[in-house]
Protein backbone atom coordinates (compact mmCIF):
# COMPACT_ATOMS: atom_id res chain seq x y z
CA UNK A 1 0.00 0.00 0.00
CA UNK A 2 2.70 2.53 0.64
CA UNK A 3 4.55 1.83 -2.40
CA UNK A 4 1.65 2.28 -4.43
CA UNK A 5 1.04 5.64 -2.44
CA UNK A 6 4.81 6.87 -3.19
CA UNK A 7 4.55 5.35 -7.04
CA UNK A 8 1.33 7.87 -7.53
CA UNK A 9 2.74 10.82 -5.40
CA UNK A 10 5.92 10.33 -7.83
CA UNK A 11 3.71 10.54 -10.82
CA UNK A 12 1.36 13.06 -9.43
CA UNK A 13 5.50 15.47 -8.74
CA UNK A 14 6.56 14.36 -12.40
CA UNK A 15 3.23 16.30 -13.46
CA UNK A 16 3.53 19.34 -11.94
CA UNK A 17 6.88 19.43 -13.01
CA UNK A 18 5.88 18.87 -16.62
CA UNK A 19 3.60 21.66 -16.20
CA UNK A 20 5.75 23.68 -14.69
CA UNK A 21 9.04 23.53 -16.74
CA UNK A 22 8.21 21.38 -19.69
CA UNK A 23 10.68 18.81 -18.62
CA UNK A 24 11.48 16.16 -15.32
CA UNK A 25 14.35 16.57 -13.75
CA UNK A 26 15.10 12.78 -12.80
CA UNK A 27 18.69 13.80 -11.28
CA UNK A 28 16.63 14.13 -7.87
CA UNK A 29 15.31 10.30 -8.36
CA UNK A 30 16.86 7.60 -6.96
CA UNK A 31 16.88 3.74 -9.23
CA UNK A 32 13.34 2.98 -7.66
CA UNK A 33 12.02 6.54 -8.17
CA UNK A 34 13.50 6.95 -11.64
CA UNK A 35 12.38 3.42 -12.92
CA UNK A 36 8.78 3.91 -11.47
CA UNK A 37 8.62 6.60 -13.51
CA UNK A 38 10.08 5.50 -16.42
CA UNK A 39 7.54 2.65 -16.24
CA UNK A 40 3.90 5.39 -15.97
CA UNK A 41 5.86 6.79 -18.86
CA UNK A 42 6.13 3.41 -20.98
CA UNK A 43 2.52 2.37 -19.43
CA UNK A 44 1.02 6.03 -20.82
CA UNK A 45 2.63 4.47 -24.22
CA UNK A 46 5.16 7.95 -24.24
CA UNK A 47 7.46 6.05 -26.54
CA UNK A 48 9.41 8.53 -28.07
CA UNK A 49 10.67 10.13 -24.81
CA UNK A 50 10.74 6.79 -22.64
CA UNK A 51 13.53 5.26 -25.27
CA UNK A 52 16.02 7.89 -23.83
CA UNK A 53 15.17 7.59 -20.14
CA UNK A 54 15.59 4.27 -20.29
CA UNK A 55 19.11 4.58 -22.02
CA UNK A 56 19.95 7.13 -19.51
CA UNK A 57 18.70 5.07 -16.90
CA UNK A 58 21.07 2.04 -17.80
CA UNK A 59 23.75 4.11 -17.77
CA UNK A 60 23.27 5.78 -14.91
CA UNK A 61 22.28 2.91 -12.44
CA UNK A 62 23.64 -0.24 -14.54
CA UNK A 63 24.63 -2.06 -11.16
CA UNK A 64 21.02 -1.56 -9.58
CA UNK A 65 18.33 -4.28 -9.42
CA UNK A 66 16.23 -2.63 -11.60
CA UNK A 67 19.12 -2.82 -14.22
CA UNK A 68 17.34 -6.36 -16.22
CA UNK A 69 13.88 -4.67 -15.85
CA UNK A 70 15.06 -1.37 -17.89
CA UNK A 71 17.05 -3.72 -20.17
CA UNK A 72 13.69 -5.73 -21.25
CA UNK A 73 11.40 -2.22 -21.41
CA UNK A 74 13.51 -0.60 -23.26
CA UNK A 75 13.71 -3.94 -25.68
CA UNK A 76 9.86 -3.50 -25.69
CA UNK A 77 9.89 -0.29 -26.46
CA UNK A 78 11.59 -0.31 -29.92
CA UNK A 79 9.26 -3.37 -30.08
CA UNK A 80 5.81 -1.26 -29.96
CA UNK A 81 7.54 1.48 -31.93
CA UNK A 82 8.07 -1.35 -34.66
CA UNK A 83 11.26 -0.76 -34.49
CA UNK A 84 11.78 -4.49 -34.51
CA UNK A 85 16.07 -4.94 -35.13
CA UNK A 86 16.81 -2.34 -32.32
CA UNK A 87 14.18 -4.25 -30.57
CA UNK A 88 16.00 -7.79 -31.57
CA UNK A 89 19.13 -6.35 -30.54
CA UNK A 90 18.48 -4.86 -26.96
CA UNK A 91 16.47 -8.28 -25.98
CA UNK A 92 19.68 -10.23 -26.98
CA UNK A 93 21.82 -7.85 -24.32
CA UNK A 94 19.71 -8.94 -22.05
CA UNK A 95 20.10 -12.67 -22.68
CA UNK A 96 23.69 -12.42 -23.19
CA UNK A 97 24.61 -9.68 -20.32
CA UNK A 98 22.05 -10.80 -17.21
CA UNK A 99 21.50 -14.51 -18.15
CA UNK A 100 20.00 -14.79 -14.16
CA UNK A 101 17.60 -12.48 -14.82
CA UNK A 102 13.52 -13.76 -14.70
CA UNK A 103 13.34 -11.72 -18.06
CA UNK A 104 15.33 -14.30 -19.99
CA UNK A 105 12.92 -16.52 -21.25
CA UNK A 106 10.60 -13.74 -22.41
CA UNK A 107 13.62 -12.16 -24.18
CA UNK A 108 14.33 -15.11 -26.35
CA UNK A 109 10.44 -15.61 -27.47
CA UNK A 110 10.30 -11.63 -27.81
CA UNK A 111 13.78 -12.28 -30.08
CA UNK A 112 12.70 -14.71 -32.05
CA UNK A 113 8.88 -11.88 -32.57
CA UNK A 114 11.02 -9.55 -33.99
CA UNK A 115 12.66 -11.14 -36.54
CA UNK A 116 9.44 -12.80 -37.23
CA UNK A 117 8.07 -9.04 -37.68
CA UNK A 118 10.61 -8.56 -40.17
CA UNK A 119 10.17 -11.96 -42.09
CA UNK A 120 9.10 -10.72 -45.52
CA UNK A 121 6.40 -12.76 -48.11
CA UNK A 122 8.43 -15.68 -49.75
CA UNK A 123 8.88 -14.17 -52.63
CA UNK A 124 11.70 -11.75 -51.18
CA UNK A 125 15.04 -13.09 -49.22
CA UNK A 126 14.42 -15.10 -46.46
CA UNK A 127 17.38 -14.24 -43.98
CA UNK A 128 14.48 -12.96 -41.12
CA UNK A 129 12.27 -16.06 -41.69
CA UNK A 130 15.57 -18.17 -40.94
CA UNK A 131 16.70 -16.43 -38.16
CA UNK A 132 12.99 -16.33 -36.85
CA UNK A 133 12.80 -20.25 -36.65
CA UNK A 134 16.38 -20.33 -34.75
CA UNK A 135 15.24 -18.27 -32.46
CA UNK A 136 11.51 -19.76 -32.19
CA UNK A 137 13.49 -22.90 -32.13
CA UNK A 138 16.33 -21.82 -29.37
CA UNK A 139 13.30 -20.52 -27.20
CA UNK A 140 11.71 -24.32 -27.27
CA UNK A 141 15.19 -25.94 -26.19
CA UNK A 142 15.76 -23.89 -23.39
CA UNK A 143 12.65 -22.90 -22.22
CA UNK A 144 10.43 -26.27 -22.69
CA UNK A 145 8.24 -25.48 -20.13
CA UNK A 146 7.14 -22.43 -20.64
CA UNK A 147 3.57 -21.65 -21.85
CA UNK A 148 4.44 -20.08 -24.60
CA UNK A 149 6.26 -23.05 -26.40
CA UNK A 150 2.73 -23.79 -28.20
CA UNK A 151 2.92 -20.41 -29.89
CA UNK A 152 6.74 -20.94 -30.79
CA UNK A 153 5.82 -24.14 -32.60
CA UNK A 154 3.10 -22.68 -34.27
CA UNK A 155 5.34 -19.84 -35.46
CA UNK A 156 7.65 -22.09 -36.61
CA UNK A 157 5.65 -24.19 -38.37
CA UNK A 158 4.08 -20.95 -40.34
CA UNK A 159 7.45 -19.80 -41.24
CA UNK A 160 8.45 -23.38 -42.19
CA UNK A 161 5.83 -23.43 -44.91
CA UNK A 162 6.86 -20.10 -46.03
CA UNK A 163 9.82 -21.35 -46.78
CA UNK A 164 9.07 -24.29 -48.17
CA UNK A 165 6.50 -21.92 -50.75
CA UNK A 166 9.58 -20.77 -51.65
CA UNK A 167 11.51 -23.45 -52.90
CA UNK A 168 8.25 -25.34 -54.51
CA UNK A 169 7.49 -21.94 -56.57
CA UNK A 170 11.09 -21.71 -57.79
CA UNK A 171 10.87 -25.63 -58.53
CA UNK A 172 7.71 -24.83 -60.75
CA UNK A 173 9.60 -22.23 -62.61
CA UNK A 174 12.70 -24.39 -63.22
CA UNK A 175 10.43 -26.85 -64.21
CA UNK A 176 8.26 -24.38 -66.91
CA UNK A 177 11.32 -22.77 -68.06
CA UNK A 178 12.18 -26.89 -69.02
CA UNK A 179 15.52 -26.97 -66.72
CA UNK A 180 13.97 -30.42 -65.14
CA UNK A 181 17.56 -30.79 -63.17
CA UNK A 182 16.99 -28.25 -61.58
CA UNK A 183 13.29 -28.52 -60.98
CA UNK A 184 14.01 -32.22 -59.42
CA UNK A 185 16.45 -30.48 -56.93
CA UNK A 186 14.28 -28.29 -56.11
CA UNK A 187 11.39 -30.47 -55.85
CA UNK A 188 13.60 -32.32 -53.19
CA UNK A 189 15.06 -29.56 -51.10
CA UNK A 190 11.30 -29.18 -50.19
CA UNK A 191 10.88 -33.15 -49.70
CA UNK A 192 13.88 -32.84 -48.03
CA UNK A 193 13.52 -30.24 -45.63
CA UNK A 194 10.13 -29.03 -45.22
CA UNK A 195 8.53 -32.51 -45.45
CA UNK A 196 5.89 -31.98 -42.65
CA UNK A 197 4.63 -28.73 -45.00
CA UNK A 198 1.56 -28.93 -47.02
CA UNK A 199 4.01 -28.32 -49.84
CA UNK A 200 6.06 -31.62 -49.32
CA UNK A 201 3.57 -34.55 -51.00
CA UNK A 202 2.87 -32.26 -54.11
CA UNK A 203 6.73 -31.65 -54.33
CA UNK A 204 7.43 -35.48 -54.44
CA UNK A 205 4.85 -36.26 -56.42
CA UNK A 206 5.95 -33.65 -59.16
CA UNK A 207 9.73 -34.76 -58.34
CA UNK A 208 8.85 -38.76 -59.15
CA UNK A 209 7.06 -37.19 -62.22
CA UNK A 210 9.97 -35.61 -64.05
CA UNK A 211 12.01 -38.79 -62.53
CA UNK A 212 9.96 -41.24 -65.13
CA UNK A 213 9.79 -38.60 -67.84
CA UNK A 214 14.04 -38.19 -67.85
CA UNK A 215 14.36 -41.96 -67.19
CA UNK A 216 15.68 -42.02 -63.63
CA UNK A 217 13.35 -45.13 -62.24
CA UNK A 218 15.60 -46.05 -59.68
CA UNK A 219 15.13 -42.62 -57.97
CA UNK A 220 11.73 -43.01 -59.05
CA UNK A 221 10.79 -45.89 -57.18
CA UNK A 222 12.75 -44.71 -54.13
CA UNK A 223 10.85 -41.57 -54.04
CA UNK A 224 7.79 -43.55 -54.20
CA UNK A 225 8.41 -45.56 -51.72
CA UNK A 226 8.63 -42.24 -49.76
CA UNK A 227 5.64 -40.81 -50.77
CA UNK A 228 3.71 -43.69 -50.09
CA UNK A 229 5.21 -44.38 -46.48
CA UNK A 230 4.77 -40.28 -45.47
CA UNK A 231 1.57 -39.64 -47.73
CA UNK A 232 -0.64 -42.34 -47.68
CA UNK A 233 -3.67 -40.45 -47.91
CA UNK A 234 -2.59 -37.90 -49.87
CA UNK A 235 -4.83 -37.23 -52.75
CA UNK A 236 -2.24 -38.56 -55.28
CA UNK A 237 -1.62 -41.68 -53.65
CA UNK A 238 -3.61 -44.05 -55.74
CA UNK A 239 -2.12 -42.68 -58.85
CA UNK A 240 1.37 -42.78 -57.57
CA UNK A 241 0.46 -46.86 -56.39
CA UNK A 242 -0.41 -47.77 -59.75
CA UNK A 243 2.71 -45.68 -61.16
CA UNK A 244 4.97 -47.99 -58.85
CA UNK A 245 2.73 -51.39 -60.61
CA UNK A 246 4.13 -50.14 -63.82
CA UNK A 247 7.38 -49.52 -63.20
CA UNK A 248 7.46 -53.18 -61.34
CA UNK A 249 6.31 -54.55 -64.57
CA UNK A 250 9.21 -53.16 -66.54
CA UNK A 251 11.36 -54.47 -64.24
Amino acid sequence: MLRKLKVAALVLLALVLVNCSGAVDTSKFNAEDYYNYLMTLYNDEDYEVVVQEFQNFLLQYSGSAYNDDAQYYLAMTYFKREQYLLGAYEFSKLIRNIPASPFVSESQYMLAECYYQLAPAYQLDQAYTKKAIEEFQAFIDFFPADKKVEAASAKIKELNERLAEKEYQAALIYEKMEYEKAAIKYYGNVTEYFHDTKFAPLALYKKIQLEIKKGMTTEASNDIGVFLSRYPEDSNAKEIQETEIKLSQKK
